[in-house]
């Protein structure tokens, strides 16, 4: 797996010194609605996972990607792409970045822009897809900034404390870009 790199931040495979980081993220019941999590992860399933995770993007139909600034590793988000359909040359997005301190620094933005290319230039995807709860401003926000269109609404459709809400499906196809 190649590195991307960007200006500030840059992308890399998971490796199994992340099991720690991934297993927080996977159980911080705050991002839970936006990472469409219903229940804790154990560290033995996330080091499974890890172990797992070189995958093919071919074969596992996925690929995470670790969001890091320091070069010294550490990683402060994950950015996915999950549902690839390599028949019609589309996948899905998704993205979180760890703690409030580092949302709203231009790293969600860096992230998605270096994963967007490499997703219509390494492997040849037509279209991407993320599905964001219409409450979510920041993320509809970001994905818009990058030419994403809402394409519909899927009402009642995500049960949060009790709560039906709404979810938009935004679409960029790459000949729109």
């Amino acid at each position: 797996m190649i590195t991307l790199k960007g200006d500030n931040i840059y992308l890399r495979a998971l490796e199994p010194n992340d099991l720690e980081f991934v297993y927080a993220m996977e159980n911080d019941q705050s991002i839970w609605e936006v990472s469409n999590t219903q229940t804790p992860y154990s560290r033995f399933l996330v080091k499974q996972y890890l172990e797992n995770a070189h995958q093919d993007i071919y074969e596992a139909k996925q690929l995470r990607l670790a969001i890091c600034q320091d070069e010294d590793f550490p990683a402060i988000g994950l950015i996915d792409l999950f549902d690839f359909d390599p028949k019609n040359n589309r996948a899905g997005v998704g993205i979180v970045i760890q703690g409030n301190e580092n949302r709203n620094q231009n790293i969600g933005s860096e992230a998605l822009q270096l994963l967007i290319k490499y997703s219509f230039h390494h492997l040849n995807v037509h279209q991407l897809y993320a599905n964001i709860g219409t409450e979510n401003k920041a993320s509809m926000a970001l994905f818009t900034k990058f030419g994403f269109q809402i394409i519909g609404t899927k009402k009642d459709w995500n049960l949060v404390n009790g709560v039906y809400k709404d979810e938009a499906i935004f679409q960029l196809i790459s000949k729109n870009i």
